[in-house]
């Protein structure tokens, strides 16, 4: 049986740090959207396909036993698709998915959380394609932090699943990690905690996301971050930033332009004094939104990606695009899109990638 599936992207409105040190985060899934299209097999072989190459193996109740070493590319599938087979606990059968490419920009990733996506995209396809009724949000948030050993707060992967606008705080994976690493998988997931997500009502202002043209190394600047602020540090500046998160979501739903500014303007701030997230393009972007009237701040960890702008109306909307453009910089509207989902129609490409490789 064969099965398109699609997911968004996301976006910081605020919360980056204070997430990962038990904060709330407020996210929203935008697109371009990415597809993933799943094939059910007769045998146990398992395949995945991307742009730049093809990863096979043999599903066994224990993982995946791959034909070969786990690039980079493959990684976040891979682990995901490897868990789906441990908490299913089957021999079979196999399947196939191929994975459609995130959009680059001069050779950048746009940091909408293009390895998130993947993660979700896959425990989705291996949940389609073994009939199981696993919580798919759960077991993607072990597969993403599975991935990168534990690092993350799970916010994308959280905002690719559900889409829309959420607020959400981190989910433990701990207990999960170690029950994946030395067994009882399945009883680790069933006694899981829930997963705290609630969604917002949708922002009434019109929102930008403009790319600074260079992606962020998340992992080294949260480190470099935690290696400065300890624990009291760090918890005076959660307290700092949900309230200033809360004022925001208040003027985004209230048409209140100038909270908005307002909170969004110290949230920055609050941003720009852990010291390394400050680039001159970000300021050059946030610049140029304030000679607009309009507010923003960076949408991720920031040294790179970009920023979450926030325009009164339409009209100034298309100025600032305008505006960003002339300067090189990639600028465009975002809107809160729908979270995971399977699709009516075939993917045409995808389909066509594992018509090769069967």
């Amino acid at each position: 049986m064969d099965r398109t599936l699609s997911a968004p992207g996301k976006l910081f409105l605020s919360g980056e740090f204070a997430v990962l040190w038990g904060g709330e985060a407020r996210i929203v899934g935008i697109g371009p959207r990415a597809h993933a299209f799943v094939r059910s097999r007769d045998d146990r072989r398992v395949d995945i396909v991307l742009a730049g190459g093809r990863l096979s193996g043999h599903a066994t109740p224990a993982g995946v036993r791959w034909a070969a070493p786990v690039t980079d590319d493959f990684k976040f599938v891979s682990v995901a698709v490897d868990l789906a087979y441990r908490l299913s606990g089957v021999e079979g059968p196999g399947f196939s998915v191929a994975f459609e490419p995130s959009p680059l920009v001069n050779g950048h990733k746009l940091g909408i959380g293009s390895s998130a996506r993947a993660a979700v995209l896959a425990v989705e396809a291996a949940r389609h394609a073994l009939g199981a009724t696993w919580d798919t949000l759960k077991l993607s948030l072990l597969a993403h932090a599975d991935a990168q050993n534990g690092k993350g707060s799970g916010a994308d992967v959280a905002a690719s699943f559900a889409g829309g606008v959420v607020r959400y705080r981190r989910f433990d994976a701990s207990t999960l990690l170690t029950a994946a690493a030395r067994g009882g998988l399945v009883s680790a997931v069933e006694q899981s905690q829930p997963v705290h997500l609630a969604r917002m009502g949708e922002p009434v202002f019109t929102m930008i996301y403009a790319f600074s043209g260079k992606s962020a190394s998340t992992t080294g600047l949260v480190k470099e971050v935690e290696r400065r602020l300890d624990v009291e540090a760090r918890k005076r500046f959660v307290d700092r930033s949900d309230a200033h998160s809360e004022a925001l979501e208040h003027g985004l739903l209230r048409r209140d332009f100038d909270a908005v500014k307002s909170a969004s303007g110290a949230l920055q701030a609050l941003l720009w004094e852990l010291e390394v997230t400050r680039t001159d393009e970000l300021e050059r972007i946030l610049g140029i939104a304030r000679t607009f009237g309009c507010g923003g701040k960076q949408s991720g960890a920031g040294g790179g990606d970009g920023a979450i702008l926030f325009a009164p109306d339409e009209s100034t909307a298309t100025q600032l695009i305008e505006s960003l453009s002339a300067r090189d910089f990639v600028a465009f509207r975002v809107n809160p899109e729908r979270g995971l989902q399977g699709e009516v129609t075939r993917h045409p490409l995808l389909s066509s990638w594992l018509d090769a490789v069967d």
